[in-house]
This record gives C-alpha cells, structure tokens and sequence, in this order.
C-alpha cells in the first residue's frame, strides 16, 4: 500500500476503535443504570441526560465530543511531534485524508460498536468532535443551527437533523465541491439521517418526545 494510503487506513481502524467505546454504558452503570434496557435504549448522550439527569448527560456529550477530536486529531499531532517519518506518510494530502477517515471512523464506531455487539448512538456527539478538528466553518454554523432549532422547537432530534443538513451546504461554500471535505459531510448528514430514522417516524406520528425546562429541571440530580 502506498505511504500516502496507509495512514489513512490507520486511521480509520483507530477512530473505529476509538469510537466504540461507549461512555454512555460506562456513565450510566456508575449511576446503577442499564442504558440498553433504560429510556429508549440508546446509548447516547441524549437517553442519559433523560434517564441519569442532566450532568451524567452532559458528561458523557463531552467525552463523546473528546471522542470525534481525538480520533480525527492524533495523525496530525503525531506529524508535529515526529519529524523522522518516510516520506509521503505525512504529505499534506496523506494527513488531511486521514483526519477526515479517523473523523468517519470514530462515527461509525460510536453508532455501531465492536463492544456492544454492533450498536451503539447516533452519532450527533461524536460528529461535533470530529467537526472541531477538521471543519470549524461547518461545526460553527451546524452548532448555530442546533441551538436556534432546539431552543425553538425543544426537540433533540429536529435540531440535530437540520444540523446535519447543515453540514454540506457550508462545505459548499467554504470548499470547492470537489473536495473530499464536502463529500464526507455529505456522508454525515445522511448517515445522521439515517440513524434518526426512528425519531423521524415519531416526528410524523407526533409521538416524538421533547425536552421542556420544566423536564430539564427535574432531570437534574
């Protein structure tokens, strides 16, 4: 395999594998909860917020969120520590091409998990991560679009849907849309899309459940 390919590739397995651990299973067993049995049985930020209470949820946002930046950020510190590398392992092209396979890596890690049996979240937390390292422009104007649309209609998933929509109009136009960093936005809102397929059904159904700050109050702990 080519120097330039193999980063990458390694990338990827390591963002897999990264974002397969769960910390919405470890966070809420701390709290004596099955996650997978609890709530909607998703191990997600979200279903540990509704469950646990707003700070076991908030915690496990933010380790999924260190999750996506971890994932989608080490090739790029390690070409700053390491210096004596072959060359072509830390082209430009090799590095930007492994942060955005670490970034789609550590998604599909998180959504469908090597230790939970191949499930897992939805992959709106750990997107944000991967967003930080590799596409400010799009992880500002999604995060934007995800307060305004949650604080208006207090639906999780409406505002993480139009987020992830999002996510290829900006790369449009901050990017040429040749560019691989349009295509995997593409990727995410579909695969975000995809993953919501539920929570869409009980949108149309009007059965979809919404926070309300008289909820968010008594899921404090």
């Amino acid at each position: 395999m080519p120097a330039y390919l193999l980063l990458p590739a390694i990338a990827g397995v390591v963002g897999y594998l990264i974002g397969s651990i769960s910390f919405a299973v470890i966070v809420a067993r701390r709290h004596g909860v099955d996650i997978l049995k609890a709530g909607s049985g998703n191990p997600g930020a979200t279903n540990v917020k509704r469950v646990c209470g707003k700070k076991p949820g908030n915690i496990v946002f933010g380790l999924d969120v260190l999750k996506g930046m971890v994932a989608s950020g080490w090739p790029g510190v390690l070409a700053w520590i390491i210096t004596d590398i072959p060359e072509g392992w830390f082209s430009p092209n090799a590095l930007l091409y492994a942060q955005l396979t670490g970034f789609a890596g550590a998604v599909l890690g998180h959504c469908f998990s090597l230790f939970l049996k191949f499930k897992g979240g939805k992959g709106v937390s750990v997107s944000v991560g991967g967003l930080c390292g590799t596409l400010p422009p799009c992880l500002v104007v999604s995060a934007f679009t995800w307060l305004f649309f949650y604080f208006t209609t207090r639906y999780v998933s409406v505002a993480s849907l139009v987020a992830a929509a999002s996510l290829p109009v900006t790369a449009a136009l901050w990017w040429d849309i040749r560019d691989p960093r349009f295509y995997l936005c593409i990727g995410i809102a579909i695969f975000v899309f995809f993953t919501h397929r539920s929570n869409i059904k009980r949108l149309l159904r009007g059965e979809e459940s919404r926070f309300s700050k008289k909820r968010d109050e008594e899921a404090k702990p």
